[in-house]
């Protein structure tokens, strides 16, 4: 009885579409690909609500590193305030604020840790959007969109450097100094001066992601080494408008420490360009290069 049914179950497998027949082919799938492979396959693809439940779950823990990071914020608030408060008491005399909100330090400060605890959180909250789309690209397109991802942290670094390190000291002595008479008095409230540094930063920051963008527009096709050459004086101007923009105050010393920068990054975009052009010229030839091959082989 067990050989009959043995012999009956290999029967029924040999006219199952799934598991194979005779002919060495596996459901209209070719014979390369066997069953652990098929289940496999099955496996890394998702589907439409699982794609949406990995993204609920990286949001979720993109909040919850922002809520620890803001927490931890929050236990060394001092500390925050006397690192944001530095380029004020470096000034010559220190410049003091005033508060003229009831519990105005109060929201000022909850509203300090909530940044701060963003700015520390980018990071992993980055990492949380490249882990989501990382699936879904090829191994050259992965590591094209990481090292853009560390260069747009590092451009919006080393701008928030510039403007802490540099702008802010040299626009809070002009600030405290100008004054058109002797009956009016320079006091500043600190809410003016947080909205001012975090202005400043921030606007900073973005200006340095010049770089970065320019890569991004010359590897889609869109911008050219070329035309940025062709457009370099037009552009001085542009860089000269959005320098007196981002520095609120009218000195013009402050202006051109803003605009000596952009020109240096304006000119760092050109070779920027001129790299990511390259290689999308270089990728376009191995992808008609390939189509070629497969024609001729056809």
């Amino acid at each position: 009885m067990a050989t009959v049914r043995n012999e009956e179950m290999n029967r029924d497998d040999q006219h199952n579409p799934i598991n194979g027949g005779g002919d060495g082919s596996v459901g209209g799938i070719e014979s390369g690909k066997d069953r652990s492979t098929l289940r496999e396959e099955a496996k890394g693809e998702m589907g439409f609500f699982d794609h949406l439940e990995e993204l609920r779950w990286r949001i979720i823990k993109s909040l919850i590193a922002l809520a620890v990071s803001g927490i931890a914020c929050g236990v060394f608030y001092e500390e925050i305030w006397q690192f944001l408060l530095s380029p004020a008491n470096q000034s010559n005399p220190p410049i003091e604020f005033q508060n003229l909100v009831m519990f105005g330090q109060v929201t000022l400060t909850i509203q300090v840790c909530l940044l701060a605890g963003l700015i520390i959180a980018i990071p992993f909250i980055l990492w949380q959007f490249w882990a989501f789309i990382k699936p879904g690209l090829y191994q050259k397109e992965q590591k094209y969109v990481g090292g853009l991802v560390v260069a747009t942290i590092f451009c919006f670094l080393a701008g928030v450097a510039f403007a802490y390190f540099t702008m802010i000291p040299g626009m809070l002595e002009f600030a405290q100094g100008f004054q058109v008479a002797k009956q009016i008095r320079n006091d500043f409230t600190i809410e003016a001066y947080f909205s001012f540094v975090l202005g400043l930063i921030l606007a900073t920051g973005a200006v340095f992601e010049m770089p970065v963008l320019s890569w991004s527009l010359s590897r889609i096709g869109i911008l050219t080494p070329e035309f940025m050459k062709t457009y370099r004086r037009h552009s001085i101007i542009v860089l000269l408008i959005v320098a007196a923009i981002v520095t609120p105050t009218p000195d013009p010393v402050n202006q051109i420490m803003m605009a000596v920068p952009l020109y240096l990054l304006y000119e760092l975009s050109i070779l920027v360009s001129r790299i990511a052009t390259r290689q999308r010229k270089r990728a376009l030839d191995e992808a008609f290069g390939e189509s070629d091959s497969d024609e001729k082989e056809e």
